[in-house]
C-alpha cells in the first residue's frame, strides 16, 4: 500500500435514504457502539486540555481544590455541550461539523492576565462581554471573509499545525529550564506511543484499524504503568458525582477596559474558526464554504463562551485537535463528536471518571498528540498544494506570512519588550499569520496596478477544487461533496 493511500483511507459508504438522496458520510449516523469507541478515542486525544487549563488556572490563582474540582467538571461539561452544538448545528448554531470544543490557549493566558490584574469577577465579566462582542462583530466579518481564499487558510492551518506539534512536543518532554526537562523515560514514553499507535494503522484492519489512535494511547499508557508512570492514588478516592457551580467566584464585574485584550483576541479567533471549518469541511470530504459556514462556528464559540462564563471558564473555542483524528481514522461522522460530546458530559459529571482520565501521563498524551497534529500540518500544506504555488506571489505570500506567523512560536518570548496591548496581537502566530496572508494577497491581486487577467488566474488558482471541476475534494476521497 503506498502512502499516499494509507494517509487518506478509502471514502466510508454513504447511506441512501429510502425516498430520498443518498447521505453524505458527515451526516450519516453509525451503529451506537462504534459511535462511542470512536467518541471515546476523540475524548482521550483531548481530554488533557481541559485538565491542563484548570489545573493551570489552579495554580497561578491559588485556588481552593474545591473550586478546582468545580472548574474541572465546568469544562469538562461545557466542552461536551459545545461539541454538541457544533456536531448538531441547531437553529443555524454550529457547523454541523465533527468538531470539539475546548477552553485554553490563548483566551485562557489572557483570562489570567485579566483576573491577576482586576480579579477574577472582573476576569469573568470579560468572558461574557467579549461572547457578545463576537455577534456584534459577526456580520462585518462575514463580509471579509472573501478575503479569506484556500491561500490564506492554508497558511493558516500549516501555523496552527506546527503550533500544536509544538504543544504535544512539550507534553513529552515539559518546558525548556525545567528539571525534567528531555527526562528519558518521558521521551520513551511519548515516543513508544508514536509507535504504537504507526503499528496499530500499519498492521491492523477495519474498525480496529480506524482505533489506532485509541490503541497507541491505551499501549502507551500500559508502559507507563509498567515503569512506574501511573499513581493509582489518581484513580481513587473521593466523591461519585459533582455538578459544576454557577458563577463560582461571585457576580461577574464588567470593565471594557479590562476586557480589552480579549476582545482584540476574538478577530484573531474568528479567522482561526474560519480555517478549522474550511480544513475541517475538507476532512469529511464536503466542499467547504466559509460564507455560510463560518459564521455558524462562530456562533457556537458565542454561544458556549457566554455559558462558561457564567460557570467561570475562559472562553471556549472550537478544537482543531480532533480533525486530524477525522483524517487519520477515515470516520467522517459528525455522529461521532456528538458521542464524544456525551462522554465529556458524563465525565464532567462523575468524579472517579475525571481522575482515571487525568492519571493518563503527559508525554502518552504528547505522544499520540504529535501523530494527530502532525496531520493537521499536512492538511495546511495540502490546501498550499491546491493554491497556484507556482505562481511567484504566491508564493512570496507563503513565504512572508509562514515567517512572521512562525516568528513567535519558534521563539516565545520575542515581543516580551513590547507594550502589552501590541503583544497581545502578536504573539498569536495564526492571526498575524492569517492577517499577514489576507493583505497581501489583497494588496497583490486585488489592487488597481494588477491587470486583470493576472488577477482573473490567480484567483482561479486559488478557487477550492470541486466535483464538477473533474477533482476530488480531498484527497483519496471520491465522494462527491461533504
Amino acid at each position: 500500500m503506498s502512502l499516499r493511500n494509507a494517509l487518506h483511507p478509502g471514502p466510508d459508504p454513504v447511506a441512501a435514504g429510502a425516498d430520498g438522496p443518498p447521505k453524505h458520510p458527515v451526516d450519516d449516523p453509525r451503529p451506537i457502539h462504534r459511535m462511542l469507541l470512536f467518541g471515546i478515542q476523540h475524548v482521550l486525544v483531548m481530554a488533557a486540555t481541559p485538565i491542563s487549563s484548570v489545573f493551570l488556572v489552579s495554580s497561578t490563582l491559588h485556588l481552593t481544590p474545591a473550586l478546582t474540582a468545580n472548574l474541572l467538571s465546568a469544562a469538562f461539561v461545557l466542552s461536551g455541550l459545545g461539541s454538541l452544538l457544533q456536531s448538531l448545528g441547531p437553529w443555524g448554531i454550529g457547523a454541523r461539523l465533527p468538531f470539539v470544543m475546548l477552553p485554553g490557549g490563548a483566551p485562557l493566558i489572557l483570562f489570567l492576565s485579566i483576573a491577576e490584574q482586576h480579579g477574577l469577577r472582573t476576569a469573568t465579566g470579560a468572558v461574557l462581554i467579549t461572547a457578545v462582542f463576537y455577534f456584534v462583530v459577526l456580520p462585518v466579518f462575514s463580509r471579509l471573509l472573501r478575503f479569506f481564499p484556500t491561500l490564506v487558510i492554508g497558511t493558516m492551518i500549516v501555523i496552527v499545525g506546527v503550533n500544536l506539534v509544538k504543544v504535544g512536543a512539550l507534553l513529552v518532554t515539559g518546558r525548556p529550564g525545567s528539571s525534567d526537562f528531555g527526562e528519558p523515560r518521558a521521551l520513551l514514553l511519548g515516543l513508544a506511543t508514536v509507535g504504537c499507535t504507526a503499528a496499530a494503522y500499519g498492521l491492523l484492519r477495519g474498525t480496529l484499524r480506524q482505533l489506532s489512535v485509541l490503541l497507541g494511547l491505551l499501549a502507551g499508557t500500559g508502559l507507563a504503568a509498567l515503569l512506574g508512570r501511573v499513581e493509582p492514588a489518581a484513580t481513587g478516592g473521593g466523591a461519585l458525582l459533582h455538578a459544576p457551580e454557577l458563577m463560582p467566584f461571585g457576580t461577574p464585574q464588567f470593565s471594557l477596559l479590562a476586557s480589552l485584550p480579549l476582545l482584540v483576541y476574538s478577530l484573531a479567533s474568528m479567522a482561526e474558526a474560519t480555517g478549522q471549518t474550511v480544513i475541517n469541511s475538507e476532512a469529511v470530504g464536503k466542499e467547504p464554504d466559509a460564507r455560510r459556514d463560518a459564521p455558524r462556528t462562530i456562533r457556537g464559540d458565542a454561544v458556549v463562551s457566554l455559558a462558561g462564563g457564567f460557570f467561570g471558564l475562559p472562553l471556549m473555542v472550537t478544537s482543531g485537535e480532533n480533525i486530524g483524528i477525522v483524517r487519520i481514522t477515515g470516520v467522517r461522522s459528525r455522529f461521532v463528536t456528538v458521542a464524544a460530546g456525551l462522554v465529556l458530559i458524563t465525565i464532567g459529571f462523575l468524579a472517579p471518571v475525571a481522575r482515571i482520565v487525568n492519571a493518563i501521563p503527559e508525554p502518552v498524551v504528547g505522544g499520540t498528540a504529535l501523530v494527530v497534529f502532525g496531520v493537521i500540518t499536512v492538511l495546511g500544506v495540502h490546501m498550499l498544494g491546491r493554491s497556484g504555488l507556482d505562481d511567484h506571489t504566491n508564493t512570496f505570500i507563503v513565504a512572508v506570512a509562514l515567517a512572521l506567523g512562525l516568528l513567535p512560536i519558534l521563539v516565545p518570548g520575542v515581543y516580551d519588550h513590547l507594550p502589552p496591548n501590541l503583544r497581545i496581537l502578536l504573539e498569536s502566530g495564526v492571526a498575524v499569520g492569517a492577517f499577514s496572508a489576507a493583505l497581501l494577497h489583497a494588496l497583490f491581486h486585488r489592487v488597481p496596478w494588477r491587470t486583470r487577467p493576472a488577477a482573473e488566474a490567480a484567483e482561479t488558482a486559488e478557487m477550492p477544487e470541486t466535483p464538477e471541476s473533474g477533482a476530488t475534494t480531498v484527497a483519496g476521497d471520491r465522494s462527491p461533496t461533504r
